[in-house]
């Protein structure tokens, strides 16, 4: 079975003067001409075709891409095989592009006044806000959201950076509590459940002990907060919800 110019052009998604031009240049010469000697391509054309696509969509200029294709040593294995190697390369490079994109965004919407090189060196492969959307979409209307953009405009890199050194202390020394085997409502555990109250305080909002307990339940319930804290040790997450309940327990007494 042979298909006509215009029909390879709607398969391909390309134009007919593209087709013309590359049986001009011998990259695809149709193995067919009609008795009106018209262009006929058949299923081989068709696969040299994809193959043509691929590499240009890599960005291989014409020239390369009929020497790849004319390789007497090349099988339609290989050709496959380092399409996936190059295109497997490129859609990590564009993740990585994707990730720095995100990375301003968030942080402009946070009002973070950091140069390029200052955000990545304080956030990492971290977003600064990473639930940034779905957090003014549940409490973007409350004076607890207002307070924490309102603060978080005005942190410096150093700011940020202490911050985070801050939540890595915190969290190394609520893995050894519980590695010392401390319950959740042990005087320790309790205390580190309101420092981890004053950290939010200090630097989001006014945090009361009746917020602090809703916000542990969500630190177990929403899997994505459970695995930051399981990060720091598997179980955190869950004993620091039941140290966060035992100290709001005892400031309500």
């Amino acid at each position: 079975m042979s298909y006509s110019v215009g029909q390879v052009a709607g398969f391909a998604g390309v134009t007919v003067r593209t087709l013309h031009h590359y049986d001009d240049i011998g990259l695809l010469v149709p193995s067919e001409r009609s008795h009106a000697g018209h262009r006929r391509y058949g299923d081989a054309d068709l696969d040299r075709l994809q193959q043509i696509l691929f590499y240009r969509e890599l960005g291989f200029p014409l020239d390369e891409v009929a020497a790849l294709l004319d390789d007497p040593d090349a099988d339609p294995r290989a050709h496959l095989r380092r399409q996936h190697e190059l295109l497997t390369a490129r859609i990590e490079k564009l993740q990585k592009m994707a990730a720095a994109v995100e990375h301003a965004m968030e942080a402009r919407k946070m009002g973070i006044n950091l140069t390029p090189e200052e955000k990545f060196e304080v956030f990492g492969d971290k977003d600064p806000d990473q639930y940034a959307e779905e957090a003014e979409q549940r409490w973007g209307g409350t004076e607890a959201y207002a307070e924490t953009q309102r603060r978080a405009a005005g942190y410096t890199k150093e700011d940020w950076q202490r911050m985070q050194a801050e939540v890595a202390d915190w969290g190394a020394r609520y893995d050894a509590l519980m590695t010392a085997g401390e319950p959740p409502t042990g005087e320790r555990a309790t205390a580190m459940a309101e420092e981890h109250r004053q950290h939010i305080c200090t630097w989001f909002y006014d945090c009361p002990y009746d917020a602090h307990v809703g916000l542990a339940e969500m630190y177990v319930s929403d899997e994505r907060f459970k695995a930051f804290y399981d990060s720091m040790r598997p179980g955190l997450a869950e004993h620091l919800r039941d140290a966060i309940t035992a100290n709001a327990a005892r400031h309500a007494s």
